[in-house]
């Protein structure tokens, strides 16, 4: 079943489209990465996929309802969001904040426990939310979109601000979450991210999708159709894939003098810039 169906959407403000004809779909259960540029339109499709905006022409459905109808109470229960317009009460406690969203879903005391310990910030939990540091604030942030345990969860750079430790933290329980069902809309410029967590990317440039499957698909079509062989006598070669190569590299490896083989893969980030022409920041 598709969580998210996305029909030929176009989205146009004043004289440009921030969107042009976006076609994709996500079966349940999928982490999705939509990657591209900064205004190549990635934030728009998750304020028209959670109702906070109208496409122009064209058709975007969630849970086989039209994405408008996300706007309802019992469709906000079902998925979370962070974006960078998500927000939080400064003088409020890291705990009072999220006491205020386990009381609006209507949930067990004991879930703020566990988003706290899901963000990393279980001794932390006293502080005010102005003497937080930005990837403090990204996290807490992060544990209120995620409280209730929804269905379907749109990150938007959720990772941006944080360090390697609790990036990978994160990473841990986002899988959790998916593990027990929850599908994944992530954007994010960080291509490793991308590459550890996502199981289909799609690459976005001026509104536009370039190019769509999983991290493995792609850099497969994308690869050079070469092998770069290193001999242990230090001379290297790059040899096009072939009959001619096959027997070369028999006779090589007869011999016992091959230091490293391997084909001439482009990374997830050497495939962006190809297709966008703009590396990511």
């Amino acid at each position: 079943m598709d969580v998210i169906q996305v029909e030929h959407v176009r989205k146009r403000f004043r004289d440009k489209d921030a969107l042009d004809d976006v076609s994709f779909s996500i079966p349940k259960g999928e982490i999705f990465g939509f990657l591209g540029p900064s205004g190549s339109g990635k934030t728009t499709l998750i304020k028209i996929l959670t109702a906070q905006l109208s496409p122009t022409s064209g058709q975007a459905s969630v849970f086989n309802q039209p994405a408008e109808m996300m706007h309802q109470s019992s469709q906000k229960m079902r998925f979370g969001i962070l974006t960078d317009n998500s927000g939080l009460y400064e003088r409020l406690t890291i705990e009072e904040n999220l006491e205020l969203y386990r009381k609006l879903y209507d949930l067990p005391k004991s879930s703020v426990d566990r988003v706290l310990q899901f963000v990393n910030l279980s001794g932390e939990r006293k502080k005010k939310v102005n003497l937080l540091s930005k990837g403090m604030r990204q996290r807490v942030l992060l544990a209120c979109a995620v409280i209730h345990e929804p269905e379907l969860l749109f990150l938007d750079e959720p990772t941006s601000a944080l360090d390697p430790v609790n990036s990978a933290h994160i990473y841990k329980g986002l899988r959790y979450l998916n593990e027990n069902g929850t599908t994944i809309f992530l954007t994010t410029h960080n291509m490793t991210e991308a590459e550890l967590m996502c199981n289909r990317v799609a690459i976005l440039y001026q509104g536009q999708v370039q190019t769509i499957g999983s991290p493995k698909e792609l850099k497969k079509q994308h690869r050079d159709n070469v092998v770069c062989v290193d001999l242990i006598n230090g001379e290297t070669y790059e040899l096009p894939i072939g009959e001619i190569a096959a027997d070369q590299i028999a006779d090589w490896m007869k011999r016992g003098v091959i230091d490293r083989l391997e084909t001439k893969e482009p990374s997830l980030g050497d495939i962006f810039i190809k297709m966008t022409g703009s590396e990511l920041l």
